[in-house]
This record gives C-alpha cells, structure tokens and sequence, in this order.
C-alpha cells in the first residue's frame, strides 16, 4: 500500500504521455519528435517512469523499442488515464460553450415576501454562479406555465383536481388570512371589531385568487360585504408601501407578512380569522425527472420551512 502511495504522489502526466507516445510509436526518436522532446529528455522521463514501478517497462534494441510484458499490462492502465483525462477537457469546453442554464421559479406575490427571498439566498450562496429567473403570478397562471414547461418549480397553492392534473404538491405549510395595519394606526388605540375594521379602506387580492375568495367568505359568515373603498393588487409589494404609510387594512396571507410583523413593522388586527387557512407548497410536474438545480432548490426551501414552521 505505501509502495501504491508513493508512485501516486510522485508519478506526473509528463512520464505516462512519454510511455504512451513510444509505445505508439515505437521508436524513441519517433516519440521525441511527435512530444516535441529532445531524445535524452524523453530518454530520461521513462528512466524515471521505470524506477517509479520498479519494473522495466520498454526494451530498447537497433531495430525498436518493444514493450515488456510488464510495460503491455501498464499501457492498458496508461492509455485509460490519457482517455479520460481527454474526455473531461471535452465535457469542461462543452461547458464553457454553452449558455448558463437558468432555474425558473414560480412563486405567488405574497411568497415572493415571505420565504422566497431566503430561499434564493441560502441556494446562491452554495452556488455562486448559479442564475434564476423568477415569476410572480396568480397559482392558475403558475400552475399553466408549469405544464407548459415554461417555469421549472414553483411555490404555490393546491388548487381544483382538474388543475392539478400531471402536477405534484408537497405542503410546506398552512398559512391564515390576517388583516395587517401600520404601528399607529387609528384602530390600534381602540377596541378592534370587524366592523370597525372595515370602516377604513381595505388593500385586497384581485378576484380569482384564492386570498379574495377567503377575504370574501370570511365576510360573508360573519355578516359583511366587502368595504366601499379598496385597492385590489396582485402586487405584494405595493400593497405593503401602501399599508405601512396609510391607513389601510391589508387582507393578506400570513407567510406574507411574517417578517413584518417579527420586526413590529406591521400589526396585526386581533379578529378571529378561524377557517381561512390555506395550504402552501412546492408544485412540479410529476411526468419527468427534475433537473439538479430543481431538486437542489427544492431542498433549499424545505430546510426553510421546516426551520421556521409553518405560518
């Protein structure tokens, strides 16, 4: 073994490219000249070559040189080195050569403020020249361009099974519906009913997705309609600047505000919300294998969720 050892450490590319080259050709000058070496270099590198085996490998005559019987069972193992050392030039050119590949991830508004940012920040940082491209959309549109091939994963929601044909859904967790105000808000120095609440205007998620249709159930059960005055954007962000310099109630998802609400950024309304969770997870298409950067991804975000639990 150490023997094996030392003939590891101290053998260099220059001795298995000269043995090579007169066995190929079999004849030292021959050799020589095709390596661009004087003779008693390449004279000098199988010497060395010899002394690392402790076998003679090549005997040299006036008519040639011919390999021994120990130096024909190293050309087998020689050759294989030089084969593979030249395939993965090849596969590192092919790399070079093509265009970055880009994950596409698809996320709703209100995850692209909740665990999104953290995610895509844990997986860069393992891959430093990795590229993503990110897509905020309603869970339909997430759930179309998925199918269509146009994003590689998404974080979204469950949706009806006709949707959710050819697609597959890990749950990561369920979130509430909370109504969310800026620190100072009037409401915050009373005691806060749902009436109340819907006194002042309201920053609600468009028709179609599934915050509205909570928004508007949850309403509904305990007697009231949407309030006379709103703004209705899928855009989180916007609805978050307009909440933290007015006096809005934001209904939105919890994950959304998660942070926020950490930091005493933004406060939550103390109204039951009871009934309106919703189940948030990882969407992929199940008719193929997913790429490294998918699954890496993938990982990336479980070890989120399940280190800061659900919502």
């Amino acid at each position: 073994m150490k023997k094996a050892n030392l003939f590891i450490q101290r053998m260099r590319l220059r001795h298995i490219n000269g043995f090579v080259a007169v066995a190929q050709e079999r004849s030292l000058s021959r050799a020589a000249d095709k390596l661009s070496l004087s003779q008693p270099a390449l004279s000098k590198t199988l010497s060395e070559l010899e002394a690392l085996t402790g076998n003679r490998l090549l005997v040299r005559s006036r008519q040639g040189t011919r390999l021994t019987e120990q130096g024909e069972q190293f050309l087998g193992y020689a050759t294989r080195v030089l084969e593979a050392l030249t395939a993965a030039g090849h596969a590192l050119d092919r790399l070079d050569d093509a265009p970055a590949r880009v994950l596409r991830i698809g996320a709703l508004p209100t995850t692209a403020l909740g665990m999104l940012p953290q995610s895509i920040g844990q997986y860069q940082q393992a891959r430093p020249y990795s590229r993503i491209q990110v897509i905020t959309a309603k869970n339909t549109e997430l759930l179309t361009q998925l199918k269509a091939g146009d994003i590689d994963v998404a974080i979204g929601r469950m949706a009806e099974p006709e949707m959710m044909s050819g697609i597959a859904f890990e749950l990561l967790l369920l979130e509430s519906l909370l109504m969310v105000t800026r620190p100072g808000h009037p409401l915050l120095s009373e005691t806060v009913t749902l009436e109340q609440a819907l006194s002042y205007p309201a920053i609600l998620s468009p028709k179609g997705t599934v915050p509205r249709h909570n928004t508007e159930n949850l309403l509904s059960t305990q007697g009231f309609s949407l309030p006379g005055q709103y703004i209705e954007t899928l855009s989180a962000s916007l609805a978050r600047q307009m909440t933290l310099q007015f006096d809005y109630v934001w209904f939105v998802p919890s994950s959304a505000v998660k942070a926020d609400i950490a930091a005493g950024q933004l406060i939550p309304l103390p109204l039951p919300t009871q009934g309106m969770e919703e189940a948030v997870g990882i969407l992929s298409r199940n008719d193929g294998e997913l790429s490294e950067a998918s699954l890496a991804f993938i990982a990336t975000v479980r070890r989120i969720a399940n280190a800061t639990g659900s919502a």
